[in-house]
């Protein structure tokens, strides 16, 4: 009704017909009792969203060990070969230094079964080499040592002999002076008994005397000429002869020093064979070391990369994955990189491992079952390429041990515990998708040490 007139008719229409079915409705007992759930479990509702809520970050990743020498590993042979025979097979726990396989030789430089022996006759023949090459080089040392000696006695004699001659000639040359004068007043005595003789002062056979004397010094004047021409002639002679013996020594010292600088090339070039002879012999010895595949440590043998006998393989490929044996297990949790800025050294991480039924409460995480505790050890400073950044759990010292079951490779989903919060704060959060907060900044680790 829209009660637009004052006359009200409700009375009359209730007197003349009476609501009796109406009346005899009643409010259920269910209903009451359902209203009351309702309104406790809104008051619950309003008083849990005042409750506090551990924030956390979640992340996915998988069962790995914490030392990289304890993760799964191929084994990989040095040299190339062929397999000839298998002594372990999938799943079988080795120990440090068990035969895995024997390979034997498939390049034809190595076939030959006595090549060490070879080699070393060949290494004593180049050490015979050598020791002969040293011997001649402290011979031909000791030639060119005698022959630079004899050149000195040489030079020694011959400048002797210039000297002498020098002298020689000096004296011829005083002795043809000499002679000059005694021919120049012979002469002059010619001339002086030559006019005495036509002025009659002197006769003819004193005159004739005369130039027979004059005569004999003419003579003694060209003798001494030529005795001083021999003499300087023996001079020339005396330093050709100087000059003779110092090219002649010298070729012979440089013929000495030529055939020295050859035999030390040659003790060179037989000291780096024998060198390399050596190297090939260690080598050869370490190869046929290698026809032996060994286990590098303790583990077990979990899938075998070539199976068939005389299957060839070349050098480092891989022929079986070893896996540690007693790994120091961890979990490799990988987190969005908007999350990690959060993130410090220390952090408690709660876990589930596939294969574990749990029942997780994030927030709570003292209410739940099934869940693992664990600490961040390690967090990447680069992304993986996946985009997330990785951390590494390891177990916490205060919580229940990790299950001795685990396998490296497994499943793992965890949260990262940050701080508490009300309830309310994190659906407020949640919703508007802001990240976590934090009473403080997370440590900074520079140089090993922590920097807050």
């Amino acid at each position: 009704m829209l009660n637009i007139s004052r006359q009200r008719v409700e009375d009359v229409l209730e007197e003349k017909y009476p609501l009796e079915a109406l009346e005899t409705l009643q409010t259920p007992r269910t209903g009451r009792i359902f209203a009351r759930w309702l309104t406790g479990i809104l008051l619950i509702m309003l008083v849990a969203l005042f409750l506090p809520w551990q924030q956390n970050i979640n992340g996915e990743g998988f069962v790995s060990a914490l030392r990289p020498q304890d993760r799964p590993q191929t084994i990989q042979n040095a040299i190339a070969g062929q397999i000839s025979k298998w002594f372990v097979q999938e799943g079988q726990l080795v120990r440090k230094g068990d035969t895995l396989a024997v390979i034997s030789e498939i390049k034809d430089e190595y076939f030959d079964p006595n090549l060490p022996q070879r080699l070393r006759e060949q290494l004593v023949a180049k050490q015979n080499s050598i020791v002969a090459t040293q011997a001649k080089i402290e011979a031909l040392n000791s030639q060119i040592a005698a022959l630079k000696d004899g050149l000195t006695f040489k030079l020694q004699s011959a400048r002797n002999k210039v000297r002498q001659g020098q002298f020689k000639v000096t004296s011829d040359s005083t002795d043809v002076v000499a002679v000059r004068s005694f021919y120049v007043i012979a002469k002059t005595r010619q001339e002086r008994f030559e006019n005495g003789y036509k002025n009659g002062l002197f006769s003819l056979t004193d005159v004739e005397t005369r130039r027979l004397k004059l005569q004999e010094d003419y003579a003694k004047v060209i003798s001494q000429e030529n005795k001083l021409s021999i003499s300087r002639n023996e001079l020339i002679n005396a330093r050709i002869e100087l000059s003779s013996v110092q090219a002649d020594y010298q070729d012979k010292i440089s013929k000495a020093q030529s055939d020295l600088g050859s035999a030390i090339s040659y003790l060179a070039d037989a000291r780096s064979e024998l060198a390399k002879l050596q190297n090939k012999i260690s080598s050869v010895d370490v190869r046929r070391g290698l026809y032996v595949i060994r286990a590098p440590q303790d583990g077990y043998i979990v899938k075998a990369a070539k199976a068939g006998i005389g299957e060839t393989i070349k050098e480092g490929e891989s022929i079986a994955t070893l896996q540690p044996a007693e790994p120091q297990v961890a979990v490799e949790l990988f987190v969005n990189a908007n999350d990690v800025p959060l993130i410090e050294r220390g952090r408690t991480v709660r876990l589930e491992f596939d294969g574990w039924p749990a029942l997780q409460f994030s927030g709570w995480p003292s209410v739940a079952v099934g869940t693992f505790g664990g600490k961040v050890s390690v967090i990447d400073a680069v992304n993986s390429p996946n985009g997330k950044y990785r951390l590494l759990i390891t177990p916490a010292d205060n919580d229940q041990s990790w299950p001795k079951q685990l396998r490296l490779g497994s499943g793992v989903y965890g949260w990262v515990m940050l701080n508490d919060v009300p309830v309310w704060y994190e659906i407020w959060r949640q919703l508007n998708g802001f990240p976590p907060s934090l009473n403080q900044e997370p440590k900074i680790e520079e140089g090993g040490k922590v920097k807050k």
